[in-house]
Order: structure tokens, then C-alpha cells, then sequence
């Protein structure tokens, strides 16, 4: 009975041995080659921007304000249109300033001819002196009455002036070329000296632009100041996509630094025949930025991002010498760190871990590890994430 135990369980222990061998076999084998796709990197040139908030800001706002006192009997203007310097935009009341005027007039015609009066009697009063005819007493008085008809005839002059200059001030012209806005007050309306506010004149055409900075880009606005060209200022309009075709300069750096928020305004110049920009409007102002150049570039998706690091599978062929003799050629895949630079549409700049020229694997490389051997060129389905995709 024994034996026929032992024959039985010999072909078992022979298959399960057979079966041991043939699995570590399969461990021992090298997993296939992943396919992959590949992208070179390419120089390029890159011209990236640095983004400030920025307000459209007139370069000459004037608000009108009337210096005398009286009713709206003109208004000569058009709300929203451009008004040259000097144009009469608004009168008051002229009635009360006529009437002093003339007034001032014949006041000073009354003064004139009290100094000519005075004149002769001293030039009569003298020519009796010298033949002792009058006493000296009263050639004083008349010299005195004469200073006095001097004084009372530039006191005539000086009031005809201001009574002129009310006169002029009852017609508002425009203080420069500039849109003027929507009128404050209508005809009939009384309006105050010094104090109601009729319109405001903007400037447009160059027109400002101020952005806040850090304290820390000072010195770069200032270099910028010197030494800008025709891609160094980009604005981009309220709607976030289109850019103004016009080319700026920096026009003023403010004075100091707020202390409390260690920031400081610049301004800068933009043309605008068209009237495209208008005085408070929100604009984005892209600044090119210092590191823009010749720089390598790779498709966007080869990029993937670890515990806050970028990294990019880079080929690299090998030849190993096999014991029969021979070489044995394979491509694998290499991880790099890499520093991103700004992203380009589709596309991204590399500052570093990437020369020009490297093949960067740009699909199949999930399922990758460092050293990894990979097929080229063959299509690949896109797999699912094994990697956080790199944040913009």
C-alpha cells in the first residue's frame, strides 16, 4: 500500500516543481518596453509679462466752477463732445456786469476830469506865487487836491478792471482741449462763486494710465523709465482679452513709497486719437518681464507636478554588451526635475532641468518609472492620472 503512495505522489511533486520554475521564470523576466510619445525641446523665443491692475486716468481733468455769482442764461456746448480751449461753454446773467462796467466808466471819466481841474489850478495858483498874488498856503491845497485827484483816478482805473474782469467771468470758457462731461446744472439754474460745480473737462489724447507696484520694483520701473521699447508696455482692455494697439511709456514715478503699505503709484502715457480709453476705466497692464528671451520649450502636457515639484520624462538611448556577443540597443526614460518658466499657450518655458534638443515624453508616461525602458513613436491611448497633472 505504501508504495503505491509514493508513485502516485511522485508526478505531483514533479509538475508542482515544473510550475515553481516556470513562474519565477516569468518573475525573473524584464516587464515590455512602455510606448510612449515624444516631443523635442525647442528654443524659442519666449516673451512673457508680469500683470499690474491699472486705471485710465486723464492726464488734464479740470472741474468748472463759476467765479461770480448769477443765473444760467447760455449753455453752448454739446454734453459728450470735445471741446477746444476757449470755447464759450456756459454765460451768466451779463445784465448787473454791463451795468457795472459803465458804471466803473463814468467813474473814472469823473475822476479824469477832477485831475484835470486840480491840474490847472495848481499850474494858475504857481503863476500867481511868482507875483505874490496868492498866499502859499492855498498853492499847497491845490497841490494837495491834485495828488488826491491821482489817486482817486487810478482807484476809477482799478475798479473799471475788476468790474471787467466779472464781466469776463460771466462767460465760462473751456480751460483746455478736452470731452466734457454731462452738464450739472441747466439753463435758469443760480449758481454760486467758487462753489457749484457746472462740468469737468478730460483731457484725452495722451491719456494715463496709473499702476500700483511693490516697493521691491522700484529700481526695475526706473531702469524701464530709461531705457523701454515697443513690446515693453502691453494694456489690456476691460475685457480681459483684447490688447490696445498703442505702444506706452512711463510718464512720472510718485515721489515716495506709502509707509503703510510699501507700495508706490506710477504713471504712464498712452495716445489715444481714437478715444478709446476713458478717464477711470480698469485696465490690465502687462509688463515684459526680465527673463523674457531664447528659451526652451516644451509641450504643456509633458510637465507633471509631486508634492509641489515639476518634473518631465526625458529618452535617452543605451547599448549594453550581451554575454553571447553583441550589443543590445534600448531607449529609456529619464526623470528630471524641472524649473517652469511662464506658460504659452500649449505650451511652457523651461528655466531648467531640459536642454534644447532633449526628447521629452509627452503621452505614456504614467504608467513610467525612473530608468524605465520605452517604445517610440507608437500611438498611445491616453491612460488614466497616475500622476497630479501640473497647476498653470
Amino acid at each position: 500500500m505504501k508504495k503505491r503512495y509514493i508513485i502516485w505522489l511522485t508526478p505531483v511533486a514533479m509538475l508542482a516543481w515544473a510550475s515553481c520554475k516556470d513562474n519565477s521564470a516569468k518573475q525573473d523576466a524584464a516587464p515590455p518596453p512602455t510606448a510612449v510619445n515624444v516631443a523635442e525641446a525647442k528654443l524659442g523665443d519666449a516673451l512673457y509679462y508680469d500683470q499690474y491692475q491699472g486705471t485710465v486716468v486723464s492726464l488734464n481733468n479740470v472741474e468748472l466752477r463759476a467765479q461770480v455769482s448769477g443765473f444760467i442764461t447760455g449753455i453752448f456746448f454739446k454734453e459728450g463732445d470735445v471741446v477746444q480751449k476757449g470755447k464759450p461753454l456756459y454765460e451768466i446773467d451779463r445784465r448787473k456786469f454791463l451795468d457795472a462796467v459803465a458804471q466803473a466808466q463814468a467813474n473814472l471819466a469823473n475822476a479824469n476830469a477832477n485831475l484835470v481841474k486840480a491840474q490847472k489850478d495848481v499850474d494858475r495858483y504857481n503863476m500867481l506865487l511868482k507875483s505874490d498874488a496868492v498866499a502859499r498856503q492855498t498853492v499847497d491845497q491845490a497841490v494837495a487836491t491834485y495828488e488826491t485827484s491821482k489817486g482817486q483816478v487810478d482807484v476809477a482805473k482799478a475798479a473799471l478792471s475788476s468790474a471787467k474782469t466779472d464781466l469776463s467771468y460771466a462767460t465760462i470758457t473751456a480751460p483746455v482741449t478736452g470731452r466734457i462731461g454731462i452738464s450739472q446744472v441747466r439753463l435758469g439754474s443760480q449758481v454760486g462763486a467758487g462753489t457749484t460745480l457746472l462740468n469737468t473737462i478730460s483731457s484725452e489724447n495722451p491719456i494715463g494710465v496709473d499702476v500700483v507696484i511693490n516697493e521691491q520694483d522700484i529700481n526695475r520701473f526706473y531702469d524701464l523709465q530709461k531705457k523701454s521699447t515697443d513690446s515693453t508696455f502691453r494694456l489690456v482692455l476691460p475685457d480681459g482679452v483684447s490688447i490696445y494697439d498703442k505702444q506706452g511709456k512711463i510718464l512720472a514715478i510718485d515721489r515716495g513709497v506709502n509707509n503703510q503699505t510699501g507700495s508706490i503709484k506710477v504713471r504712464l502715457q498712452f495716445p489715444n486719437d481714437k478715444a478709446i480709453l476713458k478717464d477711470g476705466m480698469s485696465t490690465a497692464l502687462k509688463v515684459l518681464n526680465s527673463g523674457s528671451g531664447n528659451r526652451v520649450i516644451i509641450p504643456y502636457k509633458a510637465v507633471t507636478e509631486q508634492m509641489g515639484e515639476f518634473f518631465v520624462f526625458v529618452t535617452k538611448d543605451t547599448t549594453m554588451k550581451q554575454k553571447e556577443g553583441g550589443e543590445k540597443r534600448d531607449t529609456i526614460a529619464l526623470q528630471h526635475k524641472v524649473s517652469l518658466g511662464p506658460r504659452l499657450s500649449d505650451k511652457v518655458v523651461i528655466l531648467s532641468g531640459v536642454q534644447n534638443g532633449d526628447k521629452v515624453i509627452t503621452d505614456g508616461f504614467q504608467r513610467l518609472r525612473d530608468s524605465g525602458k520605452v517604445t517610440l513613436g507608437i500611438p498611445v491611448q491616453p491612460a488614466a492620472a497616475g500622476g497630479k497633472p501640473a497647476k498653470n
